[in-house]
């Protein structure tokens, strides 16, 4: 849930996902097809709190969720509901950009979420007392990091490496652009890309979707055993019928 990248190429994109935790949080489920609200979504499943930070849904919708939202914050003692459940509540709806709206978000640790919705890229923060959704270019490459985890000097040297290597890797693949989150850093693993923290606080996992007109296809790699699991969801697609 700490570091994003979208990366457009032709008629694709790709979503992937750095997940970096506590060594004491519970691992998580292999990406699987789920049954939400009467749709399916692909997803990897957070066994602790129940949601999960990065999803894709049958008609092509995808979000991926990062803690934290403007500036790092003080967690409180508890909260009401996990954001990664609020993630799924969005992705599940008809209208992502909608259900974000309406939704009430007191009580909610703060977050950032990237939507990919209709062919249009959003990025959503609820700071812990203001909603914001914008749009952004869906047509270039870019990249997150969680407040929580990196200052705004880090945030920047990592957006750096990042615009150097889509510089030399115009049209990556998946491959590449995991390799890219296994790798990408100087060497400093309190802030590369794949980090570790003392062995407390670690990337335990890297999940990546391709997501072409009729297919998303779901790589995951759990880091911490060392197991990679495959995945597809062929996309339903909604006809019009004039009568």
């Amino acid at each position: 849930m700490c570091t994003v990248t979208f990366i457009p190429s032709g008629n694709k994109f790709f979503f992937t996902s750095s997940r970096d935790e506590l060594a004491k949080r519970a691992t998580a489920a292999f990406p699987d097809l789920h049954q939400i609200n009467g749709h399916r979504l692909l997803f990897p499943r957070d066994l602790q709190a129940g949601g999960t930070w990065i999803a894709v849904h049958e008609c092509g919708k995808a979000a991926a969720l990062l803690n934290g939202a403007i500036r790092a914050h003080q967690p409180e003692p508890s909260y009401r509901k996990s954001r990664g459940l609020i993630l799924l509540d969005l992705i599940a709806h008809s209208s992502p950009l909608e259900s974000f709206g309406e939704c009430d978000l007191t009580r909610i640790e703060p977050f950032t979420v990237i939507l990919s919705v209709d062919e249009k890229l959003f990025c959503g923060t609820w700071d812990g007392m203001e909603k914001k959704m914008e749009p952004l270019n869906r047509h270039i490459p870019h990249i997150w990091s969680s407040v929580t985890l990196y200052d705004p000097v880090i945030i920047k040297k990592r957006e750096g490496w990042f615009k150097k290597w889509i510089a030399e890797n115009p049209d990556p693949s998946a491959g590449d652009i995991i390799r890219f989150h296994e790798q990408g850093g100087d060497g400093d693993p309190v802030n590369d890309l794949l980090m570790n923290r003392d062995g407390n606080l670690f990337t335990n996992s890297i999940s990546s979707i391709r997501i072409s007109p009729d297919t998303a296809a779901f790589r995951y790699m759990d880091l911490r055993y060392g197991t990679t699991a495959d995945r597809f969801l062929p996309f339903q697609k909604t006809i019009t019928v004039k009568i």
